[in-house]
């Protein structure tokens, strides 16, 4: 019995560091909060508040202990700049009142705000020679953990979310201006970051990963394609991308708090991967919203590398709205998705390459 006693003590104390370093509702909320506080003035591509939110991020890379991979530190700076601003009418998407599972996009004529359109330049010299006044400072945060196995380290993986969101409007809706984007998308880069740690904590990847957080998503994929122009790595080496958006909330078509789905996930052979281990990530229940197609994972798919996005989004009313804030949070719901979404990672890093299926890829 003593042996039997002895054993079940190896077991358990072999298993405390991978214990130790998952995920708790009080980490994703001090990350979640920090993202999506005011002071980030709702992190608009080409402001100061998404500026203060990559500094934010930046720092946590650094404190988690990822190697910087931008051109400055961990920022990769992208050529954004300014043009003139441009009448833009209210537009929101809500649920189709003949179909649940499917939403609409409404245009209120009579609220406008003026918007200052965005150009992505094609190099930073050309950003360097234009006007002062329209120049925009953005950037993309990038950081890498190397793999281990001496077969496999040349390959890697990308985990990322986007940081920007649709910054600040007037005349706002009871004195609150700001939108504030906490499950668009604070919670897919928070789960990057707590990722990101538990990778550091634990047992080296056997493939290399990079953690990335891209910005200029809402206005076109503005970081993602400039990353996929300038990548911190050879695009040719990377096996799999798993993107991560919008998971505050729990999704009952999901199966309820802790448990996510995946874009496309009839596409490759990466969601079978997932579910023969065991990892509560399975099928996107609303085809007909296109979400693959939604999200950075699409500019990486286009390029044949089999890519996907994490989300429990349950079309919530609040999407692009003043009233998305860190208020609507579970983070009990959260906290299980990011367990689900470092088990998913890990596989990507140290299992099979997961492959497109017959007319899946883009």
């Amino acid at each position: 019995m003593r042996h039997v006693r002895t054993l079940v003590f190896l077991i358990l104390a072999a298993a405390l560091p991978l214990g130790a370093q998952q995920t708790t509702p009080a980490m994703v909320k001090r990350l979640l909060t920090g993202l999506a506080d005011d002071s980030m003035q709702g992190r608009a591509t080409g402001t100061p508040g998404a500026m203060r939110a990559a500094t934010m991020i930046a720092a946590e890379m650094k404190r988690i202990g990822l190697e910087p991979m931008g051109d400055s530190g961990f920022f990769q700076r992208v050529p954004v700049t300014a043009g003139d601003s441009v009448k833009q009418f209210r537009r929101t998407r809500v649920p189709d009142p003949t179909d649940p599972a499917k939403s609409i996009m409404k245009v209120d004529s009579s609220s406008f705000t003026w918007r200052v359109p965005l150009k992505t330049l094609t190099s930073m010299a050309a950003y360097d020679s234009a006007p002062t006044v329209r120049r925009r400072p953005s950037v993309n945060v990038v950081g890498v953990l190397r793999g281990s196995d001496p077969a496999l380290k040349a390959e890697h993986i990308l985990i990322d979310a986007h940081y920007d969101h649709l910054g600040m409007r007037g005349p706002g809706v009871n004195g609150d201006s700001i939108y504030n984007g906490a499950d668009d998308d604070a919670s897919g880069v928070t789960a990057v970051l707590e990722i990101a740690r538990q990778f550091a904590k634990g047992p080296r990847p056997k493939r290399t990963v990079v953690f990335a957080a891209t910005t200029g998503e809402e206005v076109g994929l503005v970081g993602t394609n400039w990353y996929i122009a300038h990548p911190a790595l050879p695009l040719e080496q990377m096996v799999a991308n798993l993107e991560i958006e919008m998971i505050m909330r729990p999704d009952s078509l999901a199966g309820g708090s802790g448990r996510a789905w995946l874009t496309g996930y009839e596409r490759s052979t990466m969601g079978e991967m997932l579910a023969a281990n065991g990892i509560p990530i399975g099928p996107d229940k609303r085809p007909a919203q296109n979400f693959f197609q939604r999200s950075d994972n699409i500019a990486f798919a286009r390029r044949g590398i089999v890519a996907h996005t994490l989300s429990t989004f349950n079309l919530h009313t609040d999407y692009h709205q003043l009233s998305d804030d860190a208020s609507h949070a579970d983070y009990d719901h959260m906290t299980g998705v990011i367990n689900a979404g470092a088990k998913a990672a890990r596989l990507l890093s140290d299992g099979p390459k997961p492959e497109w299926k017959a007319g899946g890829k883009p």
